[in-house]
């Protein structure tokens, strides 16, 4: 009998000190795009992923924590007119080039940025800016910034639940990056030098 209980038991030690069931499979994850795990839905109201695209030769970044509308008014509510906002939650979302690029009629040189907007009911501010590792806007200093740029914001028809970002190459060197949460869409051209 004692031969049977330990013939059950050992597999079930040996799951369970290495975390894996029979049933589950080792699996090998392309990094190649740079895609976060998969995170437990529950491990965050507001997960860190990012957004990606190699425009040309140069790799475009964007990461940034995603909070979802959740049935609350975003704009102008949860988000304040007229305030910088890391446009994304907690942590501020940050930009890379690998190459020099152009954004409006400024040059930005390879590097890692903060991304940053000013929301506002007809007209947002984009801003790159030199400082991308702080909290929220707590340590913002627009003395800093690289880039401010006026954009027209679009409304949606349908809700888009999870703030969103996408980097989609439109022609050779150009990219078109959109940010879209709630009812409200901005996008802006990128440009490699």
């Amino acid at each position: 009998m004692k031969k049977f209980i330990y013939t059950l038991l050992i597999p079930i030690f040996i799951s369970s000190c290495t975390g894996k069931s029979e049933n589950q499979t080792s699996t090998t994850e392309d990094h190649s795009q740079h895609q976060p795990a998969e995170t437990s839905p529950a491990a965050s109201k507001s997960p860190r992923t990012s957004a990606m695209a190699l425009v040309d030769g140069n790799h475009i970044h964007i990461d940034y924590s995603s909070p979802s509308v959740r049935g609350r008014q975003i704009f102008g509510g949860l988000v304040a007119f007229g305030e910088v906002w890391v446009t994304g939650a907690h942590k501020a979302t940050s930009i890379q080039f690998d190459k020099a690029v152009k954004i409006g009629e400024k040059e930005i040189p390879a590097g890692k940025y903060g991304l940053f907007t000013i929301p506002g009911e007809t007209e947002w501010t984009l801003i790159i800016n030199q400082v991308w590792d702080m909290h929220l806007a707590d340590d913002y200093d627009a003395g800093k910034d690289l880039v401010r740029i006026s954009l027209t914001p679009e409304a949606l028809q349908e809700t888009v639940e999870s703030l969103t970002y996408t980097v989609e190459e439109t022609s050779k060197g150009t990219a078109l990056i959109s940010i879209a949460w709630d009812k409200t869409k901005i996008k802006f051209e990128v440009k490699n030098l």
